[in-house]
């Protein structure tokens, strides 16, 4: 990575995103295109594996899903089912061998695993394991199931059911064999995952809905925490592996990470950021000309900051779409104007204008910092920072790239400290109680259909051992 991605890598990441399809006869193909739809979720690599009913292929890569597959090597990927994978490296780091779906060879068959999540127990498993012979291939926590199945007696839908309950943490597992496909869920729903139709007596499974649309799949409906699926040429069949608790599905997934036309549990990104843009509104109101949002996860809630104040909405920063890791080593004078690459404000938009600044969120803040000093350059009066989530105060270890207190701006300062640090004439938050109104999830879906807000107030769903707790990022 050179020294410019380096400076722009200051926004949080998720891990990964995992896509599959199960009795369709262009499987790779349209694997190809749900991965491309899910590529915002993981930009470190790619991959996928197929099964023509006697035997899996798989074919990987470092990088993004358009420079990984050819058309050669789709017509390669021979086969009616397909599970796929894009990645962004947090739990074991990076390298060709960490890129997913993993394959496994035994006796008694292949297997194609892929996985989105983080597991808390890791490293007591690997333990384990490793205690009790097995010899791990990679660095990747995904990993930990292929060994566990293959200690476990009786039938695959047994052998995964008994292996997930050792498993602690955020998951959402695609598996393959010959001609069976499993997906399963963790008992707290953590990690969006949803079912879809296409053709005839087709399957298809995503991270994101939004990766149905560009294959032309119907919606099915969400899977369940706690659940495990089994398809096969016969259909489809559900079973619980744990009794399912409160559900906490991941508040950054509505915040910043899913995309605005995806709809996690019936309830649509967009207008889940937009209503809280309409209560930040409400909690942190400010005199001002104009209203612009951050592209491109700012944009609604910006909308619905400005719809709710009554202060119009501009585009005053503009994204560069086409922006990339850069192989040409640019000058320091260009390293420290670095974000004017990716972002541009529009100088007649913004110049002498009292902007409110709408944002997904602060972690370190340096972005922030720039944002704040690129409107001021375009002439910009006054801006005032308004942030769509409440403070990232606490390290995430379900998956998500902020895994110590060091990292995060607010577990170290104040508000009035944040807003000095990035040079804002104000800076507020939404509140914790007005995230989850404004997404909604208990009034919409019923009791006990709750979001995870531990990195807001550490009130973490699971139990976290010691060593994750004092895990540092460089060696997750």
């Amino acid at each position: 990575m050179s020294e410019l991605d380096l400076f722009f890598e200051n926004k949080m990441n998720e891990e990964c995103g995992v896509f599959g399809v199960f009795n369709h006869e262009n499987a790779a193909e349209l694997t190809y295109y749900g991965l491309h739809a899910l590529q915002h979720r993981g930009q470190e690599g790619a991959g996928i594996v197929t099964s023509d009913g006697q035997t899996l292929h798989q074919h990987k890569g470092e990088g993004l899903v358009h420079n990984i597959f050819t058309q050669q090597d789709i017509n390669r990927l021979a086969g009616i089912h397909a599970i796929g994978h894009v990645r962004y490296s947090t739990a074991g780091g990076g390298g060709i061998m960490n890129v997913q779906p993993f394959l496994f060879q035994s006796q008694t068959g292949r297997l194609g695993l892929c996985h989105n999540g983080n597991l808390v127990n890791a490293h007591q498993l690997k333990g384990y394991l490793e205690n009790e012979g097995s010899i791990f291939q990679t660095t990747s926590d995904s990993e930990i199931l292929a060994h566990l199945l293959k200690r476990q007696r009786g039938d695959m839908l047994s052998a995964l059911k008994e292996s997930l309950l050792y498993i602690e943490g955020a998951f959402a597992f695609l598996l393959l064999k010959e001609n069976e496909m499993y997906i399963a869920l963790d008992k707290l729903g953590l990690r969006p995952l949803s079912l879809g139709k296409i053709g005839e007596n087709g399957f298809v499974v995503a991270s994101e809905t939004c990766a149905f649309d560009v294959i032309g799949a119907t919606y099915i409906r969400d899977v369940k925490p706690g659940e495990v699926i089994r398809i096969d040429l016969e259909g489809m069949t559900s079973e619980s592996y744990a009794v399912k608790g409160e559900q906490s599905m991941c508040s950054m997934e509505y915040v910043y990470f899913a995309r605005p036309d995806s709809d996690i549990e019936g309830i649509n990104v967009h207008q889940a950021r937009k209503n809280c843009g309409r209560i930040l509104a409400k909690e942190a109101p400010v005199e001002a000309d104009i209203v612009v949002g951050v592209p491109d996860s700012g944009l609604s809630a910006a909308i619905g900051y400005a719809e709710e104040s009554m202060i119009p909405f501009e585009i005053g920063m503009v994204k560069n779409k086409y922006i990339g890791r850069t192989f040409i080593q640019p000058s320091q004078s260009l390293r420290e104007q670095g974000v004017k690459m990716k972002l541009s404000a529009v100088h007649s938009i913004v110049k002498d204008k009292r902007v409110v600044l709408i944002d997904d969120s602060i972690v370190r803040g340096t972005t922030s910092r720039r944002m704040v000093d690129m409107l001021r350059e375009a002439g910009a009066r006054e801006v005032h920072v308004r942030i769509a989530s409440p403070e990232i105060k606490f390290p995430c270890f379900y998956g998500v790239d902020f895994s110590t207190y060091d990292e995060l701006v607010a577990a170290t300062h104040t508000t009035d400290q944040i807003c000095e640090l990035i040079g804002a004439d104000s800076l507020a938050f939404v509140s914790v109680d007005g995230l989850t109104k404004g997404i909604g999830r208990d009034s919409k879906l019923g009791k006990n259909c709750g979001q995870c807000v531990a990195c807001f107030n550490g009130d973490y769903p699971t139990y976290l051992y010691e060593d994750v707790k004092s895990a540092n990022k460089e060696v997750k």
